[in-house]
C-alpha cells in the first residue's frame, strides 16, 4: 500500500477555463510563450486568447514557435537561450505533449551553463546536478495524450545519438498552473485524437501492471482506463462532442498523475526507441503498433492475471474472465478509433532493426524496464517488435 505523491500544480479543469487564467497569481512578470511550429494554436484562436489572458494579468510576453513533434535537443537549447536573452522569468507552454515537454526542459536549462545533455541521463548524458534554479512553468494543454501538464518531466530527442529520453524530474518543474480546457481540443483531427488518447491509456495500463502499483496509483489509472474506454471513440468520431472531449481530457490528466505516483513500463521505452530513429512516427501511433503483442507477452507470463481482467472490465468488457480479454477489448477500441491497421513499415522501420531498437530502449530508458511486472530480456523485447511488424 506504500506510495509517495507530490503534485503542487493548480489545475484549472473545465470547458472555458482558459478564460480564468488572468485571475491566477502569475509566477513572474515576463513570459516566454512556447507553441508548436505549426498553425493550430494561431488558427484556433488559442494563442490570441492566451496572450490576452497574460496581458490582463500584467505579464509581458515573447513568443517561441519552433517546437515540432518529438522535440529536438537543438530546438530546446535554442528556446532556453531565447528565454534567457529576453529576460523571461517564467515559461508558458501552449500546445500538446511535445510543446509542454519542450517548454519544461527549456525552463530547466535556461539558466544552466554548458550543454543540455550535461544534465540528462541515458547512454551519453552526463547526469550533472543543476547549477542554477529552473524557471516556473504554466502549462496549457491543447491535446489529451501525455498528462505532461501535471508532471515534472519532458521527453527530448537527440538525433545525433538516437536518444529519446525523459529530462528533468526536479520538483520545481511541476507546472505552477495547468489549464485543461477541453474547448481547446475540439479542433484536434480524428487521427491524432486517437493517437493521443491511446498514449494516455497506455500510461495508465502500464502503470497498473507495473511493480510500482499502489492503491493510489490504481485509483487514478482505473479512472483513466474507464474514461478512455467509454469516451475515446466518441471523441474520435465527433471532435465537437464536448462531453466526450471532457472525459478524455480528464483521463489524460489522471494518466499524468499515474506517472507521478506510479511508473510507466518498458512499452514507453520501446516506443521512444522507435521514434528516436524514425522521428516522423507519432508517439501514440508507435505505442498502438506494439501494444497488442506487448501486453500478450506479459499475459503469457501469468504475472498479474487479475489486473488484466480488471483492465478489460474498465475498458468496457464487463464479462471479462480471462487475461486475454484485455487484448480483445484493446483491439476492439483500436478498431472503433480507426487505428488498428497501423504499419511500422509506413514510417520506414525495417524488421532488421528489432534488436537495435530493443537495445536502444534499454540503454536510454532502462529504468522503465525495472518497473516491468517480470523481467524482460533484449531477445524478448526484440521479439515483441518482430511480432508487431507489418
Amino acid at each position: 500500500m506504500a506510495y509517495q505523491f507530490f503534485n503542487p500544480t493548480r489545475v484549472l479543469f473545465d470547458t472555458g477555463q482558459l478564460n480564468n487564467l488572468h485571475a491566477q497569481t502569475m509566477p513572474g512578470k515576463k513570459a516566454m510563450v512556447v507553441i508548436s511550429n505549426g498553425k493550430s494554436t494561431r488558427e484556433s484562436g488559442a494563442l490570441e486568447r492566451t496572450l490576452s489572458q497574460l496581458s490582463m494579468a500584467g505579464v509581458e510576453t515573447v513568443l517561441f514557435d519552433k517546437v515540432g513533434a518529438n522535440p529536438l535537443k537543438s530546438v530546446v537549447e535554442e528556446g532556453a537561450h531565447f528565454a534567457k536573452e529576453n529576460g523571461c522569468d517564467f515559461v508558458v507552454a501552449l500546445g500538446g505533449g511535445s510543446v509542454m515537454d519542450a517548454a519544461k526542459v527549456m525552463a530547466m536549462y535556461a539558466l544552466q551553463p554548458g550543454d543540455l545533455w550535461d544534465y540528462v541521463a541515458g547512454s551519453t548524458g552526463k547526469m550533472k546536478p543543476l547549477v542554477n534554479p529552473t524557471l516556473p512553468v504554466i502549462a496549457i494543454t491543447t491535446t489529451a495524450g501525455t498528462g505532461s501538464e501535471v508532471d515534472q518531466w519532458g521527453v527530448i530527442t537527440n538525433p545525433e545519438t538516437n536518444e529519446k529520453i525523459g529530462c528533468g524530474g526536479q520538483d520545481s518543474l511541476f507546472p505552477v498552473i495547468a489549464v485543461v480546457d477541453p474547448e481547446l481540443m475540439a479542433t484536434v483531427p480524428p487521427k491524432f485524437t486517437a493517437y493521443q488518447g491511446f498514449d494516455a491509456l497506455f500510461h495508465s495500463t502500464e502503470g497498473y501492471i507495473s511493480k510500482a502499483n499502489s492503491l493510489m496509483s490504481d485509483m487514478v489509472q482505473l479512472a483513466a482506463i474507464e474514461n478512455i474506454g467509454k469516451y475515446l471513440a466518441r471523441a474520435v468520431k465527433d471532435g465537437s462532442d464536448m462531453e466526450a472531449r471532457e472525459h478524455v481530457a480528464f483521463a489524460n490528466t489522471m494518466s499524468g498523475y499515474s506517472m507521478v505516483v506510479g511508473a510507466c513500463t518498458s512499452e514507453h521505452a520501446m516506443e521512444h526507441a522507435m521514434s528516436a530513429y524514425h522521428q516522423q512516427l507519432p508517439h501514440g501511433a508507435g505505442l498502438i503498433m506494439i501494444s497488442k503483442e506487448y501486453y500478450t507477452h506479459f499475459i503469457k507470463k501469468h504475472c498479474c492475471d487479475e489486473r488484466f481482467v480488471r483492465m478489460a472490465k474498465a475498458l468496457g468488457k464487463q464479462d471479462a474472465k480471462e487475461p486475454m480479454d484485455f487484448v480483445t477489448a484493446l483491439t476492439e477500441l483500436q478498431e472503433a478509433c480507426g487505428v488498428s491497421d497501423l504499419k511500422m513499415s509506413d514510417y520506414g522501420i525495417q524488421k532488421e532493426e528489432c534488436m537495435t531498437l530493443a537495445k536502444n530502449a534499454r540503454a536510454t530508458m532502462g529504468g522503465l524496464f525495472g518497473a516491468d511486472p517480470v523481467p524482460m530480456t533484449d531477445e524478448e523485447c526484440a521479439a515483441i517488435f518482430e511480432k508487431s511488424y507489418r
